[in-house]
């Protein structure tokens, strides 16, 4: 009987089977958690989740050999003597057949290896798995029809999280080597190594609310300071002093808006890798160097390193602490006393003198400076062989919050379930120059989001760059530029050639100059984004599954996204191409260049000459827009445009603070609502809320149409008012505020 097999604990309960144990337990009305023991031990000092079980809420009922167990919006039933769970959604039933194990024994502990079997529906897409970018990207976008391999290394980031088109998703608290395999109706996922098989069950079905429930999970992503999301100018490498300060000032000559520059490596010359020293020969005075920067008001990012040269005096100093892994010069980011070595001497040497954000290359982690990815992180920690770079982020987020209030900002190239909440921005490494690997970029952006992850940059043009002064060349960049803009993060990087706007001559120097001007232009729109990141789970790039996914055909798109809630971007990926065809979903849409305004639900033409890449942006879209002026994205715009799109209703939250520091995490920050109602022909901008006061706030109302409020320079405003944080209301064509 069922009763002589189930115990019912806090949260949910456990089943005996024939092959092992299972356990059930309710995280919130939408998740469950179900985890597989061989032995019936379970563990749960899980290094990802930092949500409890539930206390109540849900039902537990016992029926002859089935138990189950109704969290509210997803309920799992148990067969106890097949073994077969069926997790039933809104919308669909996700049957979990077959949990096979087998003992292995690895660097001498044992541990057990598992062979995951999911029935789902034939009619689905999957979509996640973390960031799949180099050659290992070319196999598409949607994970169905495909094998994919969960193992960190320069180009992939592995993470064990999946969302369906049939809006659930599932996150999978495994940490070895593993293998996802989606065809004819079967998710097979395997595991070389872990104590349980331990996965996560979100239902939605909007997939937004399934990446909040993966946030809820594993915790939120802060708020990153406002200046990460203006231009970020780097390269391989800047190799002096008097080098990064010259390309600074040439910025600020030519007018070019930027607001981060990047020290690539081996600043640390004569005293080998990773000293964490400054060559005095190329580097005499970083802190004057800092200053300096500052002083223009650019940011400064520091290539830094897990792995020490052994003839470093930092090498000897954590050998002795037993802080690095035997045999290797490779941190041990597990041990969080060495995580707290690490960035105390962070702090010493770069902190101290002003760098403001933290490059931590080479994260999955490559043991030794070799810049090829090996399979020794396997010989060192097999069971948690794709855990390092959350360790290694965490180390570094921790450290600096609890020793300044500046908002941390980490860029590295690995990432893990969970890493959101250290502040780390990911890249998708050092990939190659061509239009392919263009294209591929943008499954592994969307893919990566479709994971949890929210922050996401590439090297624009390609790591592996081509000459800025050939014709095939500038063109490919301008298009990855493009791209580029509506990426979370917008950065260039490369080797071989500098890619600075201006190398790449006249023409096409102005076409750069149009398209950073663009991202300056949207910085409030952007930076409200990244609130909603913090404050609701978003997911600022999108596929269009999240926002279309009743839509067969947008479910299948693989090169064009949503950036936020209203601006559908379709990068150009082929040379030579002037035209493109482009999908609108059902609704109303604007072309953003031109003002017209286009039905949904077809495939249209659009006109893409080199300087414009196809732009849409949906009916009922409100966006916030800073003067053509702006050039770093912390100043504080003396008006604001807003451009109204017509034709539904709409809502857009206006939000700002202090852009440096954690203050919003106590309610210092102001939020403005501005709804737009279309029957009423009536704009609303209602009270703000939050501790930030509003002393006045210069706002240009622009109702767009065909030939109006389109392309990037400012439109004569149809309206102005001053906002003083009271709700405003305007009557479209009336000119009445009442």
């Amino acid at each position: 009987m069922v009763e002589d097999r189930v115990s019912r604990i806090a949260g949910g309960a456990v089943a005996k089977l024939d092959n092992g144990f299972i356990r059930i337990l309710v995280y919130a009305p939408n998740i469950l958690r179900i985890t597989f023991s061989p032995d019936g031990s379970f563990w749960d000092q899980s290094p990802i989740v930092i949500a409890k079980p539930v206390k109540g809420g849900y039902t537990i009922e016992e029926h002859r050999d089935t138990l189950s167990i109704s969290a509210g919006e997803v309920e799992a039933r148990l067969d106890i003597g097949t073994g077969i769970l069926r997790i039933r959604t809104s919308e669909t039933v996700i049957s979990d057949i077959a949990r096979d194990w087998k003992k292995i024994e690895l660097r001498g502990y044992e541990s057990y290896s598992f062979n995951h079997k999911l029935e789902i529906s034939k009619d689905e897409e999957l979509y996640g798995s973390g960031q799949h970018a180099g050659y290992s990207a070319h196999g598409g976008f949607g994970l169905v029809g495909r094998t994919v391999y969960l193992a960190q290394r320069n180009t992939d980031i592995a993470i064990p999280m999946v969302i369906s088109s049939k809006g659930y998703g599932i996150l999978w608290d495994m940490h070895s080597f593993g293998i996802l395999s989606i065809r004819g109706g079967e998710l097979r996922a395997w595991f070389e190594a872990g104590k349980n098989l331990d996965y996560y069950l979100i239902s939605g079905p909007d997939l937004d609310k399934v990446v909040s429930g993966y946030r809820f999970l594993t915790c939120a992503a802060p708020l990153l300071p406002k200046w990460a999301f203006g231009y970020w100018q780097s390269k391989e490498r800047y190799a002096s002093q008097d080098e990064i300060i010259s390309v600074a000032r040439e910025f600020v000559r030519r007018g070019i808006p930027i607001d981060v520059i990047v020290l690539d490596w081996r600043y640390w010359g004569k005293y080998g890798w990773n000293a964490f020293k400054f060559d005095e020969k190329d580097f005499p005075d970083p802190e004057a160097m800092v200053r300096e920067l500052h002083s223009m008001g650019i940011k400064v990012a520091i290539s830094i390193w897990p792995i020490f040269g052994k003839d470093t005096e930092i090498y000897r100093e954590m050998e002795e602490k037993g802080c690095v892994f035997q045999g290797t010069g490779l941190l041990n980011a597990f041990k969080r006393e060495c995580g707290e070595l690490f960035w105390r001497k962070i702090e010493e040497v770069f902190a101290s003198k002003g760098f403001d954000a933290w490059w931590l290359d080479a994260s999955e982690p490559e043991i030794e400076p070799r810049l090829i990815y090996t399979t020794w992180q396997h010989d060192l920690f097999p069971e948690d062989l794709n855990l390092y770079p959350l360790f290694e982020t965490e180390a570094v987020y921790r450290g600096q919050r609890s020793s300044s209030s500046k908002r941390v900002v980490i860029l590295t190239r690995s990432a893990f379930a969970g890493q959101q909440r250290n502040s780390a921005i990911n890249w998708s490494g050092d990939v190659t120059g061509d239009w392919t690997t263009l294209r591929t970029q943008i499954w592994a952006g969307l893919n990566l989001a479709a994971s949890g992850i929210p922050y996401w940059t590439t090297d624009i043009g390609g790591f592996f760059s081509g000459n800025p002064e050939t014709e095939g060349y500038r063109e490919l960049f301008v298009r990855w530029f493009q791209f580029g803009v509506f990426c979370p993060i917008f950065r260039v990087h490369g080797t071989y050639y500098p890619k600075e706007p201006w190398r790449f001559g006249e023409k096409v120097e102005e076409i750069l100059k149009k398209y950073i001007k663009l991202r300056y232009r949207l910085i409030p729109y952007i930076y409200s984004l990244a609130w909603k990141v913090y404050s609701e789970g978003y997911t600022i790039m999108r596929p269009l599954v999240m926002d279309f996914r009743e839509d067969p055909i947008a479910r299948s798109i693989d090169d064009q996204y949503m950036f936020g809630p209203s601006i559908m971007v379709s990068p150009i990926t082929s040379p030579s191409t002037t035209e493109r065809e482009v999908y609108l979903p059902r609704g109303l849409w604007y072309n953003f260049w031109t003002g017209e305004m286009l039905a949904g639900g077809k495939w249209i033409m659009c006109e893409a000459p080199l300087d414009r890449i196809p732009l849409h942006v949906r009916a009922g879209s409100i966006i916030p827009m800073n003067p053509p002026e702006i050039s770093r994205a912390s100043e504080k715009p003396e008006w604001i445009e807003l451009r109204i799109y017509g034709g539904l209703n709409g809502r857009f939250d206006l939000y700002n603070d202090d852009g440096e520091t954690y203050s919003y995490e106590d309610g210092d920050y102001s939020v403005i609502p501005i709804e737009w109602r279309e029957r009423d022909q009536t704009l609303v901008i209602g009270k703000h809320f939050g501790k930030q006061r509003i002393q006045s706030l210069m706002i240009r109302i622009v109702w767009v149409e065909r030939g109006r409020g389109s392309d990037i320079d400012a439109a004569e405003p149809d309206q102005e008012i001053v906002y003083r944080g009271d709700e405003i209301r305007i009557k479209r064509n009336r000119g009445e505020n009442q």
